[in-house]
């Protein structure tokens, strides 16, 4: 079984990050190795508490799992400060043989903020550099870009703009656009750009969805599957998912 390794904060309502990470790779059949960057108090409402843990411990972490097991992916998602981003973007240029996906988490679905004004500046500079992959979101994507994303036209030139800035492929999802009838997200590579669409699921509730995607993406990656592949098969995972939830809990997706 491949393994990869997912680098995130704890969600303790078990529906978001390394939870949604961890079960995601079991699911596609990858062994997932974690190291937390932070110990969050939430649930699908609010983040109520955020507790970083020192930079030192995130490193502690990545350097045990490199060191044990033969790792064939990376993703992140919530790195919180400029110290986690400065820890994380050593590692993964040590292991710059294994594709990295890059979900650049920076706010909570109620709003709270996940990424902090220099580690968001750590990340531009020293991470997406290193980046097989980013996977931002509508607002993600506008922060990154600046530029204002509105349209399904605007996604496909956010993709780009991020590849040329960035030098990473670029994966940007419409699941936030409003005023489509589809799920309409765009990747851009050097090797061309590619539309994903599917039918828009009205849930309400959701949360995680993005960190399913992301580590769908890297599970297949881990797996050996080139990038688009993987982008597509983590795209037909994450409607799936979102269409057809396995556990229902207060009428939200688990």
């Amino acid at each position: 079984m491949p393994a990869a390794l997912t680098i995130a904060g704890s969600d303790s309502g078990g529906e978001a990050g390394i939870q949604a990470d961890l079960r995601t790779f079991a699911a596609l059949g990858v062994h997932g190795a974690s190291a937390i960057t932070c110990v969050t108090a939430q649930n699908r409402n609010r983040v109520a508490r955020i507790h970083a843990c020192p930079p030192a411990m995130v490193q502690a972490q990545l350097e045990a799992v490199a060191g044990s097991l033969p790792l064939a992916a990376i993703k992140t998602g919530m790195l919180y400060s400029a110290a986690i981003v400065g820890e994380v973007a050593a590692f993964c240029k040590r292991a710059r043989s294994l594709p990295l996906v890059v979900d650049p988490v920076m706010v909570s679905t109620s709003g709270r903020r996940l990424l902090q004004a220099g580690g968001l500046a750590r990340l531009r500079r020293d991470l997406l550099p290193l980046a097989a992959l980013v996977t931002p979101n509508v607002a993600e994507a506008e922060i990154l870009t600046g530029e204002k994303i509105a349209t399904v036209q605007d996604l496909r030139a956010a993709a780009a703009a991020l590849y040329r800035r960035f030098g990473c492929a670029a994966l940007v999802k419409g699941g936030h656009l409003a005023g489509t009838s589809e799920a309409v997200d765009f990747l851009y590579s050097g090797r061309g750009e590619w539309m994903l669409a599917a039918p828009r699921v009205r849930r309400s509730g959701l949360h995680g969805t993005g960190c399913v995607y992301s580590a769908a993406i890297t599970a297949w990656l881990a797996r050996g599957r080139p990038l688009e592949q993987a982008v597509e098969l983590a795209k037909n995972h994450i409607t799936g998912v979102i269409a057809n939830p396995r556990l229902a809990i207060g009428g939200a997706w688990f």
